[in-house]
């Protein structure tokens, strides 16, 4: 059931309200005498609440790269939330949620990790994070054997018996840009910009691979920094090289932000598909994000009676303070239902006994039926987008189903 949680008066874990060696005889005399209350003091409180909630851990980037579309995912984990405890918890225990900073990026990551799975001793973590932030972090979820879903996209093959993964990965995500670039724009030459880490150069090696398979070419590939914000020289390459496309894989949030904004200010007209720019980020650019091109698992104008109610739920809790769900958010949203799912099915919060639920479980919610029971990955439908003036997105194409391909090959 849920994990002991550390005493706020002893910093110990709660585990017994009983002295270890006192005879029953004496207990119970000391009860009658109504001694009992000065022995145990804050223990007996302490005790209760933990044995009462099951606690979902969500390390972010509050601060950092990531700090621009981070409030969207608290506020999908905070709605899934109240949701399922308006609807009797899980398993008669309320749901909490514990949120930690992780400064989107891997020192942060390691001190929310920490704190959340041996000092908040969490049931769950369940978060989108940037790639150096997730490696990092992904030691201390080993240590501790905590379940961890990942929410966020990725670049991909991160493997553990404890990671499961219910956002896309690049054979789910970039053919949808290229293809159209290539078949339906006549694009023939590329050039590749991302941010300097993990996820940008997964991301951009996937897609050199798979534009040199299909007989484009590759003009010029730039890497920054994941803090940096000027991209002067990048875009000065940019337009020497004079492609016919520009592919951007960058940290996510600020970094997509200054890009863009740069891009448009220079006045270089290209096609420009962003492999981690989400719909809330799209919004907080503003005009100059029109004409950029999205493959994501989730738009706000998916039309299906889950995601209007979805979209109406989170307007009705947090009302002008709404921030705009994304693909980034609604996962998180979508995690903790397959949390839910998976320690029902294992009538515990038992970490074994949820992670081996975990990929049998499935949740029917805004961006359909989503089943993490492909190597701890999940299929998902894609949709391709151009993001217009107001910051809302055009879908142009969809496609069912698409597998996330050979991933943890290890794992089952």
């Amino acid at each position: 059931m849920p994990r002991t949680r550390p005493n706020p008066a002893s910093g110990g874990p709660v585990r017994s309200a009983m002295p270890p060696g006192m005879p029953q005889g004496m207990l119970q005399g000391m009860m009658a005498a109504g001694a009992l209350a000065l022995l145990l003091g804050a223990f007996v409180p302490a005790a209760v609440a933990a044995d009462d909630t099951i606690s979902i851990g969500v390390p972010v980037g509050l601060s950092g790269a990531n700090s621009v579309v981070a409030p969207s995912v608290v506020q999908a984990a905070e709605l899934a939330v109240a949701e399922i405890n308006a609807q009797g918890g899980v398993l008669g225990h309320k749901l909490t949620l514990d949120v930690a900073d992780d400064g989107s990026g891997a020192d942060g990551a390691v001190k929310a990790f920490d704190s959340l799975v041996f000092r908040q001793h969490v049931n769950a973590l369940i978060s989108m994070e940037t790639s150096a932030a997730r490696n990092a972090g992904l030691p201390v979820v080993a240590r501790g054997r905590t379940p961890f879903i990942y929410t966020s996209y990725y670049e991909g093959r991160s493997c553990s018996p404890y990671l499961y993964v219910d956002a896309w990965v690049p054979e789910q995500q970039v053919p949808p840009v290229i293809d159209y670039f290539m078949k339906d724009k006549g694009a023939k030459t590329f050039f590749l910009v991302g941010s300097d880490y993990a996820f940008g150069r997964g991301m951009l090696d996937f897609t050199r691979k798979y534009i040199l398979a299909h007989g484009g070419k590759i003009l010029g590939e730039e890497y920054l920094p994941m803090d940096a914000t000027d991209w002067t020289p990048v875009l000065s390459k940019l337009r020497a090289a004079h492609p016919d496309a520009l592919v951007s894989s960058t940290a996510g949030g600020a970094p997509n932000v200054t890009l863009t904004k740069q891009l448009r200010g220079a006045g270089i007209n290209v096609l420009f598909g962003n492999l981690a720019e989400d719909e809330g980020t799209a919004k907080a650019i503003g005009p100059d994000a029109a004409g950029t091109y999205l493959s994501q698992s989730y738009f706000t104008g998916i039309d299906n009676p889950e995601n209007k109610a979805f979209t109406a739920a989170l307007q009705k809790m947090f009302g002008a303070n709404m921030k705009t769900p994304n693909d980034l958010s609604e996962p998180e949203y979508d995690g903790i239902y397959l949390y839910k799912e998976a320690v029902e099915k294992a009538g515990s919060t038992n970490p074994h006994k949820v992670l081996a639920e975990l990929p049998l479980v499935s949740f029917d919610g805004p961006r359909g039926v989503v089943q993490m029971n492909v190597q701890h990955h999940a299929p998902l439908t894609m949709y391709l987008g151009e993001v217009q003036a107001d910051g809302s997105v055009k879908v142009i194409q969809s496609f069912p189903n698409v597998s996330p391909g050979d991933q943890c090959p290890n794992l089952k």
